[in-house]
């Protein structure tokens, strides 16, 4: 077999190759076997493993593969897109009845903005493109976790969003029996800490909406920093676009609307064992008329 290389895309052979991953470090050891850290391809979860452990992926396996992911990325958007035509067509009960004769005149649409930062650079670009198909303005940075804090007051300072995502990869240790303690996170941590950052910046769940994790990050944790919602409750792998469909959801329903997590939850790939959280206000607001000059 080749020599597995950073870059290569491989599995897992004591997990049966139940996920795949891009080799994004390799660390030599002296005398040792060296151990690769990896980074999923779909779920935000980061691991090592021993070199023997790991094989590469076979061509035929990472096509088909990608072709499942790429259909699975198609019904995403098709879905969202009918919510969001759902959505708008149930939400204008707070336009006055008058208003509603000058419709020639045409209403705008002014979706909540997002501040996102990701640990990770592939999965921040696979974000971004979601944000702009749905026509959201974001200002995203691939920021590394463990970086994210530091940064976290002056980039609010300077952007003001509405909704402040914060997610990258993250992992549970093997073997762990206390679920509470934060140290058995590779990254919860931060997270919890760039959270807390935020709320002193900003301490209201409605004025600025906070989704925070990755994959098992520590949920009770992350809500009691003061997140509208996070993940994981049951310490599952969600997808590379859970973090951007909550942020979505929010940024798409009116101001004067209160979403169950019920709603958001449903409108994730992983459910309710990945994500969970607060009733939170909607973001969007609708304007009358619409500027003949865009």
């Amino acid at each position: 077999m080749d020599k597995i290389k950073i870059g290569d895309i491989v599995m897992r052979k004591s997990y049966k190759g139940d996920v795949l991953f891009k080799v994004s470090e390799i660390i030599r050891q002296r005398n040792k076997e060296d151990i690769l850290i990896l980074k999923g391809l779909d779920y935000r979860l980061i691991a090592d493993a021993p070199v023997s452990d790991v094989e590469k992926t076979k061509k035929e396996y990472l096509k088909k593969y990608q072709s499942n992911s790429r259909n699975q990325m198609k019904k995403l958007e098709n879905r969202i897109m009918r919510g969001m035509k759902k959505d708008n067509n149930t939400s204008r009960g707070f336009i006055d009845t008058a208003l509603k004769k000058t419709r020639s005149e045409g209403f705008f649409k002014k979706p909540g903005s997002v501040l996102h930062l990701d640990g990770d650079p592939d999965y921040l670009n696979m974000s971004l493109e979601s944000y702009k198909k749905l026509n959201i303005k974001v200002q995203g940075m691939h920021v590394k976790e463990n970086k994210q804090p530091e940064i976290m007051q002056d980039l609010l300072k300077k952007h003001l969003p509405d909704i402040l995502v914060l997610t990258g990869h993250d992992s549970m240790a093997k073997d762990v029996e206390d679920y509470k303690d934060i140290n058995n996170y590779r990254n919860s941590k931060y997270f919890v800490e760039s959270v807390k950052k935020a709320r002193e910046f900003n301490a209201s769940l409605d004025d600025l909406v906070i989704f925070a994790g990755a994959c098992q990050s520590n949920y009770e944790a992350l809500i009691e920093a003061g997140a509208n919602y996070a993940s994981s409750p049951e310490r599952v792998l969600i997808h590379a676009l859970d973090p951007v469909l909550v942020g979505e959801k929010i940024a798409c329903i009116n101001i004067d609307k209160v979403i169950s997590p019920a709603q958001i939850i449903n409108h994730t790939i992983t459910g309710k064992k990945g994500i969970g959280g607060l009733e939170t206000r909607g973001k969007l607001r609708q304007g009358l008329p619409s500027s003949s000059y865009e």
